[in-house]
C-alpha cells in the first residue's frame, strides 16, 4: 500500500503507448448532404445510429447513397429517416431491399424527445446531413435546422465569393 503523500510508480517513457492512428482510421465519410448547408441554417447536430438490412449496408459501404431529400421525423417515440436513397447491392440479384424506404433511426428516448419538441415548437425540421460509418457501424448526423430565406442564399453565395477572391489576391500578393 502507497503512503499517504507518496507518489504513486509511473510507467517509464520509453514503455508508454504512442498514440495510434486507430481513432482517425476507425471513422470513414461515405455521403454528405451538401444542400442542406445552403437551404438550411444548422442550429443542432446530433449522431444517430441506423437499422439497415444487410444489402442496405453493402450499398452504403460502397458509397451509393444519396441525402439530398432525407429528413427525419419523430413518430411514436422513434425517429424515422425519410427519402434517402440507398441503391439496390447488384450481387443481391432477388433479395433487394427497396431503395427508398423508411428506417429507424437509434437516439436515446430523452434526445428523441428533445429534438422532436424542439422540431415541432419552434417550427424547425431535422435534415440528414451526412453518413459515415464509425468502428464499422453506419452512422447518420442529422441536423436540427431552419430554413434559409432566398435573401439569405443570396448572401451566402456573396460571402462565398468573396472569400475566394480575398484568397486568390492573397496568394497573387505571395508569389
Amino acid at each position: 500500500m502507497a503512503k499517504k503523500g507518496s507518489a504513486t510508480p509511473t510507467i517509464p517513457a520509453s514503455k508508454k503507448a504512442a498514440p495510434t492512428k486507430a481513432a482517425e482510421s476507425d471513422f470513414r465519410p461515405v455521403a454528405s448532404n451538401r444542400r442542406a448547408h445552403f437551404d438550411y441554417e444548422i442550429l443542432e447536430r446530433y449522431e444517430a445510429g441506423i437499422v439497415l438490412t444487410g444489402t442496405e449496408i453493402k450499398s452504403i459501404r460502397a458509397g451509393k447513397i444519396d441525402l439530398r431529400d432525407s429528413y427525419a421525423r419523430a413518430l411514436d417515440g422513434e425517429m424515422w429517416l425519410y427519402n434517402t436513397y440507398i441503391a439496390p447491392y447488384d450481387p443481391a440479384s432477388v433479395n433487394n431491399h427497396d431503395p427508398k424506404r423508411t428506417r429507424k433511426l437509434l437516439l436515446h428516448r430523452p434526445e428523441i424527445l428533445r429534438i422532436a419538441s424542439s422540431a415541432a415548437e419552434k417550427g424547425l425540421t431535422i435534415v440528414a446531413l451526412r453518413m459515415y460509418i464509425k468502428r464499422h457501424v453506419a452512422k447518420v448526423e442529422l441536423g436540427l435546422a431552419r430554413g434559409k430565406r432566398q435573401y439569405d442564399k443570396r448572401r451566402t453565395i456573396m460571402d462565398r465569393d468573396m472569400d475566394r477572391e480575398a484568397r486568390r489576391a492573397m496568394g497573387a500578393t505571395r508569389e
